[in-house]
Protein backbone atom coordinates (compact mmCIF):
# COMPACT_ATOMS: atom_id res chain seq x y z
CA UNK A 1 0.00 0.00 0.00
CA UNK A 2 1.14 3.55 -0.72
CA UNK A 3 0.72 6.81 1.12
CA UNK A 4 -0.19 10.21 -0.28
CA UNK A 5 0.65 13.72 0.82
CA UNK A 6 -2.07 16.19 1.83
CA UNK A 7 -2.01 19.80 0.73
CA UNK A 8 -0.34 20.85 3.98
CA UNK A 9 2.44 18.29 3.58
CA UNK A 10 1.04 15.71 6.01
CA UNK A 11 1.40 12.09 4.96
CA UNK A 12 -1.90 10.26 4.55
CA UNK A 13 -2.38 6.55 4.97
CA UNK A 14 -4.38 4.84 2.20
CA UNK A 15 -7.61 4.97 4.22
CA UNK A 16 -7.07 8.38 5.86
CA UNK A 17 -9.19 11.44 5.15
CA UNK A 18 -8.54 15.15 5.71
CA UNK A 19 -11.46 17.06 7.22
CA UNK A 20 -11.77 20.82 7.27
CA UNK A 21 -13.73 21.53 10.45
CA UNK A 22 -16.57 24.04 10.25
CA UNK A 23 -18.03 23.76 13.75
CA UNK A 24 -16.95 22.15 17.01
CA UNK A 25 -18.83 21.97 20.28
CA UNK A 26 -17.43 22.56 23.75
CA UNK A 27 -18.25 19.80 26.23
CA UNK A 28 -19.58 20.83 29.63
CA UNK A 29 -18.44 17.45 30.97
CA UNK A 30 -14.84 16.49 30.25
CA UNK A 31 -13.76 19.88 28.90
CA UNK A 32 -15.14 21.72 31.91
CA UNK A 33 -13.12 19.42 34.16
CA UNK A 34 -9.99 20.07 32.08
CA UNK A 35 -10.63 23.83 32.29
CA UNK A 36 -11.16 23.76 36.06
CA UNK A 37 -8.29 21.37 36.75
CA UNK A 38 -10.62 18.72 38.20
CA UNK A 39 -10.25 16.12 35.44
CA UNK A 40 -9.34 12.75 36.97
CA UNK A 41 -6.58 10.61 35.48
CA UNK A 42 -7.84 9.48 32.08
CA UNK A 43 -6.26 7.78 29.04
CA UNK A 44 -4.73 10.43 26.80
CA UNK A 45 -4.15 12.96 29.57
CA UNK A 46 -1.07 15.14 29.39
CA UNK A 47 -0.25 18.62 28.17
CA UNK A 48 -0.23 20.28 25.69
CA UNK A 49 -3.57 18.71 24.86
CA UNK A 50 -6.22 19.09 22.13
CA UNK A 51 -9.74 18.48 23.50
CA UNK A 52 -13.04 17.95 21.72
CA UNK A 53 -15.20 15.15 20.33
CA UNK A 54 -18.04 17.18 18.76
CA UNK A 55 -16.84 18.45 15.38
CA UNK A 56 -18.40 18.77 11.94
CA UNK A 57 -16.77 19.40 8.61
CA UNK A 58 -16.11 18.37 5.04
CA UNK A 59 -13.65 15.81 3.70
CA UNK A 60 -11.31 17.74 1.41
CA UNK A 61 -8.61 15.16 0.71
CA UNK A 62 -8.09 11.44 1.18
CA UNK A 63 -5.71 8.54 0.76
CA UNK A 64 -5.91 6.25 -2.24
CA UNK A 65 -8.55 3.93 -0.74
CA UNK A 66 -10.85 6.75 0.42
CA UNK A 67 -10.85 9.10 -2.59
CA UNK A 68 -14.56 8.49 -3.11
CA UNK A 69 -15.31 10.24 0.18
CA UNK A 70 -13.96 13.63 -0.83
CA UNK A 71 -16.80 16.12 -0.44
CA UNK A 72 -18.64 14.18 2.29
CA UNK A 73 -20.05 16.15 5.23
CA UNK A 74 -19.07 14.27 8.39
CA UNK A 75 -19.18 14.22 12.16
CA UNK A 76 -15.71 13.88 13.74
CA UNK A 77 -15.62 12.33 17.24
CA UNK A 78 -11.95 13.20 17.73
CA UNK A 79 -8.54 12.87 16.12
CA UNK A 80 -5.04 11.74 17.06
CA UNK A 81 -3.06 13.40 14.27
CA UNK A 82 -0.91 15.75 16.33
CA UNK A 83 2.88 15.67 16.41
CA UNK A 84 3.48 17.89 19.44
CA UNK A 85 0.30 17.53 21.48
CA UNK A 86 -1.83 14.83 23.03
CA UNK A 87 -5.44 14.33 22.07
CA UNK A 88 -8.34 14.09 24.50
CA UNK A 89 -10.18 13.68 22.24
CA UNK A 90 -8.55 15.86 19.62
CA UNK A 91 -11.49 17.16 17.59
CA UNK A 92 -11.21 20.89 18.29
CA UNK A 93 -8.97 21.95 15.43
CA UNK A 94 -9.25 23.72 12.09
CA UNK A 95 -8.18 20.64 10.11
CA UNK A 96 -7.77 17.00 11.16
CA UNK A 97 -6.59 13.76 9.61
CA UNK A 98 -8.51 10.67 10.70
CA UNK A 99 -9.18 7.16 9.44
CA UNK A 100 -12.09 7.14 7.00
CA UNK A 101 -14.03 4.82 9.32
CA UNK A 102 -14.11 7.55 12.00
CA UNK A 103 -15.58 10.16 9.65
CA UNK A 104 -19.29 9.59 10.26
CA UNK A 105 -21.59 10.87 7.49
CA UNK A 106 -24.41 13.11 8.70
CA UNK A 107 -26.95 15.41 7.05
CA UNK A 108 -25.38 18.76 6.22
CA UNK A 109 -28.85 20.31 6.55
CA UNK A 110 -28.58 19.95 10.35
CA UNK A 111 -26.08 22.80 10.36
CA UNK A 112 -24.29 23.41 13.65
CA UNK A 113 -26.84 21.25 15.49
CA UNK A 114 -24.92 18.26 14.13
CA UNK A 115 -22.21 18.75 16.77
CA UNK A 116 -24.70 17.15 19.17
CA UNK A 117 -24.41 13.67 17.64
CA UNK A 118 -21.96 12.50 20.31
CA UNK A 119 -24.25 13.62 23.13
CA UNK A 120 -27.25 12.06 21.41
CA UNK A 121 -25.32 8.79 21.11
CA UNK A 122 -24.28 9.08 24.78
CA UNK A 123 -27.90 9.51 25.84
CA UNK A 124 -29.02 6.64 23.63
CA UNK A 125 -26.28 4.37 24.99
CA UNK A 126 -27.52 5.04 28.52
CA UNK A 127 -31.15 4.40 27.56
CA UNK A 128 -30.41 1.15 25.78
CA UNK A 129 -28.71 -0.28 28.85
CA UNK A 130 -31.92 -0.70 30.84
CA UNK A 131 -35.34 0.70 31.61
CA UNK A 132 -36.34 4.18 30.46
CA UNK A 133 -36.20 6.96 33.08
CA UNK A 134 -39.14 8.09 35.18
CA UNK A 135 -36.98 10.93 36.48
CA UNK A 136 -34.01 12.73 34.92
CA UNK A 137 -31.71 14.94 36.98
CA UNK A 138 -30.52 18.05 35.14
CA UNK A 139 -32.02 19.95 32.22
CA UNK A 140 -28.78 20.70 30.43
CA UNK A 141 -28.06 19.40 26.94
CA UNK A 142 -27.64 15.76 27.99
CA UNK A 143 -30.74 15.84 30.20
CA UNK A 144 -32.81 17.31 27.37
CA UNK A 145 -31.57 14.71 24.91
CA UNK A 146 -32.36 11.93 27.39
CA UNK A 147 -35.92 13.26 27.71
CA UNK A 148 -36.37 13.70 23.95
CA UNK A 149 -35.00 10.25 23.15
CA UNK A 150 -37.11 8.63 25.88
CA UNK A 151 -40.21 9.97 24.19
CA UNK A 152 -38.88 9.18 20.68
CA UNK A 153 -38.41 5.55 21.70
CA UNK A 154 -42.05 5.30 22.80
CA UNK A 155 -41.63 5.39 26.58
CA UNK A 156 -43.76 7.63 28.82
CA UNK A 157 -42.55 11.21 29.21
CA UNK A 158 -40.20 11.52 32.20
CA UNK A 159 -40.11 14.18 34.88
CA UNK A 160 -36.97 16.34 34.91
CA UNK A 161 -35.48 18.04 37.95
CA UNK A 162 -33.62 21.32 37.46
CA UNK A 163 -32.53 23.64 40.27
CA UNK A 164 -31.69 26.57 37.98
CA UNK A 165 -34.88 28.44 37.05
CA UNK A 166 -33.33 29.68 33.79
CA UNK A 167 -32.82 26.12 32.61
CA UNK A 168 -36.35 24.98 33.33
CA UNK A 169 -37.46 26.57 30.07
CA UNK A 170 -37.47 24.76 26.73
CA UNK A 171 -39.18 21.47 27.58
CA UNK A 172 -41.38 19.85 24.95
CA UNK A 173 -43.67 16.98 25.88
CA UNK A 174 -42.33 16.56 29.44
CA UNK A 175 -42.34 18.63 32.61
CA UNK A 176 -39.39 20.27 34.34
CA UNK A 177 -39.66 21.15 38.02
CA UNK A 178 -37.50 22.12 40.96
CA UNK A 179 -36.64 19.15 43.22
CA UNK A 180 -38.36 20.86 46.16
CA UNK A 181 -41.65 20.85 44.26
CA UNK A 182 -41.68 17.07 43.80
CA UNK A 183 -43.08 14.92 46.59
CA UNK A 184 -42.89 11.61 44.73
CA UNK A 185 -40.89 8.80 46.38
CA UNK A 186 -41.62 5.82 44.14
CA UNK A 187 -39.50 6.35 41.03
CA UNK A 188 -38.48 3.10 39.35
CA UNK A 189 -35.56 4.48 37.35
CA UNK A 190 -33.67 7.74 37.87
CA UNK A 191 -31.08 8.98 35.37
CA UNK A 192 -28.57 11.49 36.72
CA UNK A 193 -27.24 13.83 34.02
CA UNK A 194 -25.98 16.46 36.47
CA UNK A 195 -22.44 15.23 37.04
CA UNK A 196 -22.95 15.94 40.75
CA UNK A 197 -21.29 13.13 42.69
CA UNK A 198 -22.98 14.22 45.93
CA UNK A 199 -26.58 13.69 44.83
CA UNK A 200 -26.95 9.92 45.37
CA UNK A 201 -28.48 10.07 48.86
CA UNK A 202 -31.19 12.42 47.60
CA UNK A 203 -31.93 10.17 44.64
CA UNK A 204 -31.99 6.95 46.65
CA UNK A 205 -34.62 8.50 48.91
CA UNK A 206 -36.89 8.92 45.86
CA UNK A 207 -36.63 5.31 44.64
CA UNK A 208 -39.21 2.60 45.05
CA UNK A 209 -38.05 -0.81 46.29
CA UNK A 210 -35.72 -2.37 43.72
CA UNK A 211 -35.36 0.91 41.84
CA UNK A 212 -32.29 1.88 39.84
CA UNK A 213 -30.09 4.96 39.63
CA UNK A 214 -28.28 5.39 36.31
CA UNK A 215 -25.17 7.56 36.45
CA UNK A 216 -25.15 9.06 32.97
CA UNK A 217 -22.85 12.01 33.65
CA UNK A 218 -19.09 12.22 34.17
CA UNK A 219 -17.95 12.69 37.77
CA UNK A 220 -14.80 14.40 38.99
CA UNK A 221 -15.36 13.53 42.65
CA UNK A 222 -15.81 10.13 44.24
CA UNK A 223 -19.53 9.23 44.34
CA UNK A 224 -20.71 7.91 47.70
CA UNK A 225 -23.98 7.17 49.46
CA UNK A 226 -25.41 6.18 52.83
CA UNK A 227 -25.73 2.40 52.75
CA UNK A 228 -28.75 1.86 55.02
CA UNK A 229 -31.37 3.66 52.87
CA UNK A 230 -30.02 1.94 49.74
CA UNK A 231 -30.13 -1.40 51.56
CA UNK A 232 -33.75 -0.92 52.61
CA UNK A 233 -34.77 -0.15 49.05
CA UNK A 234 -32.51 -2.84 47.56
CA UNK A 235 -31.35 -0.11 45.20
CA UNK A 236 -29.43 -0.85 42.02
CA UNK A 237 -26.80 1.36 40.36
CA UNK A 238 -25.69 1.43 36.74
CA UNK A 239 -22.93 3.45 35.10
CA UNK A 240 -23.46 4.42 31.47
CA UNK A 241 -20.09 4.58 29.76
CA UNK A 242 -19.05 6.04 26.41
CA UNK A 243 -21.23 5.58 23.35
CA UNK A 244 -20.33 2.93 20.83
CA UNK A 245 -20.39 3.22 16.99
CA UNK A 246 -23.75 1.44 16.87
CA UNK A 247 -25.22 4.14 19.13
CA UNK A 248 -24.14 6.82 16.66
CA UNK A 249 -25.88 4.96 13.83
CA UNK A 250 -29.05 4.46 15.91
CA UNK A 251 -29.09 8.13 16.96
CA UNK A 252 -28.76 9.20 13.33
CA UNK A 253 -31.74 7.04 12.44
CA UNK A 254 -33.94 8.71 15.06
CA UNK A 255 -32.76 12.18 14.07
CA UNK A 256 -33.06 11.65 10.31
CA UNK A 257 -36.56 10.22 10.72
CA UNK A 258 -37.68 13.25 12.71
CA UNK A 259 -38.43 11.16 15.82
CA UNK A 260 -35.87 13.15 17.79
CA UNK A 261 -34.90 16.78 17.17
CA UNK A 262 -31.58 18.46 17.91
CA UNK A 263 -32.99 21.96 17.54
CA UNK A 264 -32.91 24.49 20.34
CA UNK A 265 -29.89 23.02 22.10
CA UNK A 266 -27.07 25.06 20.55
CA UNK A 267 -27.53 28.29 22.48
CA UNK A 268 -24.24 30.10 21.87
CA UNK A 269 -21.77 30.42 18.99
CA UNK A 270 -18.44 32.22 18.74
CA UNK A 271 -15.68 32.37 16.12
CA UNK A 272 -12.93 29.91 16.96
CA UNK A 273 -10.56 32.86 17.30
CA UNK A 274 -12.52 33.78 20.45
CA UNK A 275 -12.06 30.38 22.09
CA UNK A 276 -10.27 31.95 25.06
CA UNK A 277 -13.50 33.77 25.96
CA UNK A 278 -15.85 31.03 24.79
CA UNK A 279 -14.65 28.44 27.29
CA UNK A 280 -15.37 30.38 30.51
CA UNK A 281 -18.69 31.59 29.07
CA UNK A 282 -19.65 27.97 28.36
CA UNK A 283 -18.97 26.86 31.90
CA UNK A 284 -20.11 29.90 33.87
CA UNK A 285 -23.13 31.30 32.02
CA UNK A 286 -26.34 29.77 33.34
CA UNK A 287 -28.11 30.19 30.01
CA UNK A 288 -25.40 28.44 27.96
CA UNK A 289 -26.58 24.96 26.98
CA UNK A 290 -24.11 24.30 24.16
CA UNK A 291 -21.34 26.55 22.89
CA UNK A 292 -20.17 26.03 19.32
CA UNK A 293 -16.93 27.33 17.84
CA UNK A 294 -17.16 28.48 14.21
CA UNK A 295 -13.95 27.78 12.27
CA UNK A 296 -15.04 29.36 8.98
CA UNK A 297 -13.13 32.60 9.52
CA UNK A 298 -9.89 30.71 10.17
CA UNK A 299 -9.51 29.46 6.59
Amino acid sequence: MTSSVAGNGAVLGPSDVVVDIRWSGISTGTEKLLWSGEMPVFPGMGYPLVPGYESLGRIVDAGAEAQGRIGDWVFVPGAACYADARALFGGTAQRVIIPSARAFPVAESLGADGVLFALAATALHALQGGAAPDLIIGHGTLGRLLARLTIAMGAPAPTVWERNAVRREGASGYRVIAPKDDDRHDYATIYDASGNADCLDQLIARLRHGGEVVMAGFYANRPSFDFAPAFRREARFRIAAEWQPADLVAARGLIDSGACSLTGLVSHMRPATEAKDAYPETFLAADCLKMVLDWSACA
